[in-house]
């Protein structure tokens, strides 16, 4: 079963597409700003029994480089079977759109990330025929934001920061930022932005945390849409 936080981690970038060039300028991987942003079908499946879909699928669309697609996949452990998934839907969306293609994996732990990142290899180790490297966004490389002003000046990415770092030692205080920052922004995107933290921190002890602090210091935490969004996500 999907978890919650596995929704979360990849749906932010559903939100707010434009937090996937602005993660990685802090790594120095200038990704150009897009002029348009297409969410695509995630659905891979050919005309076989086996069933194939990304987590989310974008087609950026820059003024300088052209176009390219960025697949998002959560992914919550090691799994060995992944890096042969992950070739599969890189060289297929290849085929399919013609487009140069992205896979970014984003990960809650330190280890997982580091193994993502790869490199693997497909192919013989005499000649390999494919190398695998995703970008990967995880707590060893996503900054977590603790001030206010800078948490208000990019919502998107500060949700992300937070759900990404929802199991370090500073947690707390990461969404104390958060919780302040929701307060300067439009109340409807606040609620959008508090339910996917709320859902990217499941299973995490920072989650009563983050309840406390909707519950006390924000009255849309408990507002019917809310309910309505927290029952779909359960679903």
């Amino acid at each position: 079963m999907v978890s919650s936080s596995h929704e979360a981690m990849h749906r932010v970038f559903q939100k707010e597409p434009e937090v996937f060039g602005r993660a990685f300028r802090a790594l120095d991987i200038p990704f150009p700003d897009p002029i348009a942003v297409t969410l695509l079908p995630t659905d891979l499946t050919e005309p076989s029994p086996l069933e194939r879909r990304v987590d989310t699928l974008l087609q950026f669309d820059t003024e300088r480089e052209g176009s390219y697609l960025v697949a998002v996949e959560s992914q919550g452990r090691r799994d060995h079977d992944k890096p042969a998934n992950w070739a599969y839907y890189t060289s297929y969306l290849h085929a399919k759109y013609k487009l140069p293609t992205v896979l970014l994996v984003t990960c809650q732990d330190k280890s997982t990330a580091v193994w993502a990142s790869g490199p693997f290899t497909v192919g013989p180790a005499l000649w390999p025929m494919l190398t695998m490297r995703p970008l990967v966004l995880g707590p060893h490389n996503v900054p977590p934001i603790t001030d206010v002003r800078a948490a208000a000046a990019d919502i998107p990415l500060a949700t992300f920061s937070a759900i990404t770092h929802g199991k370090d030692a500073n947690a707390d205080a990461i969404l104390r930022t958060l919780a302040a920052a929701l307060k300067t922004i439009d109340q409807e995107d606040a609620e959008i932005f508090a339910e996917l933290t709320e859902e990217g921190l499941a299973n995490s002890p920072a989650l009563g945390t983050w309840r406390e602090l909707m519950a006390v210091d924000t009255a849309f935490f408990r507002s019917e849409r809310a309910m309505k969004l927290r029952a779909e996500g359960r679903v």
